[in-house]
This record gives structure tokens, C-alpha cells and sequence, in this order.
């Protein structure tokens, strides 16, 4: 008997992004069959095996690749801060604003003060703009809280955020973004709150899927980044890091000797480190964003990247300070004019490198018999079409487990 399916598209033309030595995994004439959410069946029409197909689709021809995933963004947060970007444009720096009591502060007493159905009704429209150009997938960081209460509220907001339908939404706890004001001179003091209560707080609840430090000059060392490592790593939850941002800590050595899932900014890394993460599989996240909305200089090194082996992902890192990004798409094109990505590596970078930064390498960012059937369908005539255009969105239409994507409302 036919096997049955309940939803088949042929008249594909498919960027499965799968790895196996065509340019991203093309497929010029296919078929993807999908049942419970799943892949059931991918592969070139010809090969279509008999089946019986509850609903039938013509691609039109169309391009279908892997739902966008990004894989770095701060969504849930409170106020802006366009009055610091103003200063900014009249000569200071990102550093001494921060140092100012601007720069992430700014924004966590903002967060502190508002609720939750404030801090959701922000976040909504964000996630929608990113939805709305195939992103299926999103990690949404805390970090903007910086105390107990807080830090919880935001995690709830942003699970609240993945409602069935809608985008995936993963969790990432980044309680060590930056010391609070209260902790002024006191950071080993605030490193015992967030290895501790904070974390025990979140992991009650299990609201993160991971957890993240900010570690550079301005932000924590890496004897103090250790110890929030090791008190998640006893928790069993999987870690990341930003790293070398400003300036070269050594970060990506560091992350990939402690197993993380990713390594973020990465600008100042060096060839040992970034060595060391394709060793460890930590893969390198690059944020052309920040680097774009600070006029930072200092170009991550890809090449370094390339000799290494070490997968590149891109993401928005969407912020209130350092990138108020909310289009992946667009940083498939700063990522190649920016960082000299190749359109292949800057989709790469937003479907199955991405996904490993997330720990999900199993479940999403190839179309692959048996992932999930997030797939985004494009009026394009080639996938390089996704990274050349700037404000284009050519989405036709996304799905998440194999039905239209739901933007958030």
C-alpha cells in the first residue's frame, strides 16, 4: 500500500543545504512530502515513490530552502536607546557610554520596570518583522535584567513568545551580560548571584535551553565566566559565549575548551582559538549588525575561519543598543559585502550552521527526511538572490511542521 502522506509539494526547486558537495545541496526539480510535522519524503520528482497525498501543492518552480534560523538576538527588552545612538553620531564611544551608566544599563532599568505583558507587546512585532521574512527559528536571550526577578520575567516572556504555530522560540540565559549598578565594585559578589540564585531560579523553571556570558574587557573574565559555565554544566544545560568583541581574551579558545555550542562576535579572535573550536565544534557566530552599527574596524577573521574548518553562523543580534536589527536577511548581505562571505556560506550560516550553534543540528536547518518541516519557499531564480538583494523580501510563503508559518499577534 502507498504510504500516506499529509502534505506534498513537487515543482520545487530545493537548497536542502545538506553537505554533500553540490552547491548548497541543490535539488533543480523536487518533491518534499510531509507528514506529522516531518519530512517524509525529499528528493528529485522523477524519483517520487507511489503515494497517496492528503493536500497537494505546485511549487511553481519556486526555491525552497531550510526555515531561516537566527541564531542570536536579545528580543525581549524594555525602552530603546536611539538617544545614545544620537550620542554616538556626535563622537562617543560604545565603551564610554556603557561605562557612563549607559549601554546595557540603560536598557536593564528600563526592563526592570516594565511588566511582562509590556515587555511581550514589544517583542511581538520584532519577532513578526523576523517571521515575516521566513524565520522559523529564533533564540531570544535575557541579559537585561541582571537580578533575580527579573531575568526570570524576561526568560517567561520570551518562552510565552512560542505559541504553537508560530516561530520556534529558543531560550538562552545571559544573566552576565553586565554588572548592575547595585553590584558597583563588587563583581566576584555579583558572579555568586548569577551562578547561583539566578541560575537556580531559571533552571527551576526550566526556562533556558542555554546559558551565555558576555566576556571581554567590559564585561567578565574568564576565571569568573568558568565558574557560571560550571554551575550550568552541573545543571546539564549546554553553554555559549560572547567572546573577543573588542578585544582578544582569548574567548574562542576558551568556549571550545569548555564544549560551548557557540562562540558570538568573535572579531579579535585568534588562529588558536578559532582552531580549537572546529576541534570542539563550537561553532563561530558572526554579527555583522554590531559590527555595522558601532563602525567597528576590526574584521573577523574568516579566513581563519576556513583554514580551521570552523562553521560560521549569522545572526542579528537584535538589541536595543548595539544592532536594532530585525531583518536576517539583510545580514546575508552585510555578511558577504561586510565579512566576504560567500552566498553559500552566508545561507549556510542562517539554515544548518545555525543550527548547531543552537544545539538543534538533529532537528532543523537542512531538508532532510525526518527533520522538522520548516521550510521557506522564495520568488527567486537562484539562492544567491537571498544574500544580493537589499530590502527585498522574495518570501512566498513559510511553513513550520509542515503547515503556514503564523505571525505573531
Amino acid at each position: 500500500m502507498a504510504e500516506r502522506w499529509d502534505t506534498l509539494w513537487t515543482n520545487l526547486r530545493l537548497a536542502t543545504m545538506v553537505a554533500d558537495g553540490r552547491p548548497y545541496g541543490a535539488i533543480e526539480d523536487g518533491a518534499i512530502a510531509i507528514r506529522d510535522g516531518r519530512i517524509a519524503w525529499i528528493g528529485p520528482r522523477a524519483e517520487l515513490p507511489a503515494n497517496d497525498a492528503r493536500a497537494r501543492h505546485d511549487g511553481g518552480g519556486r526555491w525552497a530552502t531550510p526555515g531561516l534560523i537566527d541564531c542570536h538576538t536579545h528580543l525581549v527588552f524594555g525602552g530603546d536607546r536611539a538617544h545614545e545612538f544620537e550620542l554616538r553620531l556626535g563622537g562617543a564611544t560604545y565603551e564610554e557610554i556603557s561605562r557612563a551608566g549607559g549601554g546595557i544599563r540603560s536598557t536593564v532599568a528600563a526592563t526592570r520596570a516594565a511588566g511582562p505583558e509590556t515587555l511581550r507587546a514589544a517583542a511581538l512585532p520584532r519577532l513578526a518583522a523576523l517571521a515575516r521574512e521566513g524565520v522559523t527559528t529564533v533564540e531570544v536571550k535575557s541579559g537585561y535584567g541582571l537580578d533575580v526577578e527579573t531575568e526570570v520575567k524576561q526568560l517567561r516572556v520570551a518562552r510565552s513568545l512560542g505559541v504553537p504555530g508560530g516561530s520556534r522560540i529558543v531560550t538562552t540565559f545571559l544573566g552576565a551580560h553586565a554588572l548592575p549598578p547595585e553590584f558597583a565594585g563588587r563583581q566576584t559578589a555579583f558572579i555568586d548571584l548569577v551562578a547561583g540564585p539566578m541560575l537556580d531560579a531559571v533552571a527551576r523553571e526550566g526556562l533556558a535551553d542555554a546559558v551565555d556570558v558576555f566576556a571581554d574587557r567590559i564585561g567578565f573574565t574568564n576565571e569568573e565566566t568558568g565558574r557560571v559555565f560550571a554551575a550550568a554544566h552541573d545543571k546539564g544545560i549546554a553553554v555559549k559565549l560572547h567572546a573577543d568583541q573588542l578585544t582578544d581574551q582569548d574567548g574562542a579558545a576558551f568556549a571550545a575548551r569548555h564544549g560551548a555550542l557557540s562562540a558570538d562576535h568573535l572579531e579579535y579572535a585568534n588562529e588558536a582559538g578559532i582552531a580549537a573550536m572546529a576541534r570542539a565544534g563550537t561553532v563561530g557566530v558572526l554579527l555583522p549588525g554590531a559590527f555595522y552599527f558601532l563602525r567597528e574596524k576590526q574584521l573577523p577573521p574568516v579566513e581563519a575561519f576556513r583554514r580551521a574548518g570552523t562553521r560560521i553562523a549569522l545572526a542579528t543580534d537584535a538589541n536595543p543598543g548595539s544592532s536594532p536589527a530585525l531583518s536576517l536577511l539583510l545580514m546575508l548581505n552585510m555578511g558577504a559585502t561586510l565579512f566576504r562571505l560567500t552566498p553559500e556560506e552566508a545561507l549556510s550560516g542562517v539554515t544548518r550552521h545555525a543550527a548547531a550553534a543552537l544545539g538543534l543540528g538533529g532537528e532543523i536547518g537542512t531538508l532532510e527526511t525526518g527533520k522538522a518541516a520548516d521550510i521557506a519557499i522564495w520568488d527567486i531564480e537562484r539562492p544567491a538572490e537571498l544574500t544580493y538583494w537589499i530590502a527585498r523580501n522574495p518570501l512566498h510563503l513559510a511553513l513550520r511542521a509542515g503547515r503556514p508559518l503564523e505571525l505573531p499577534r
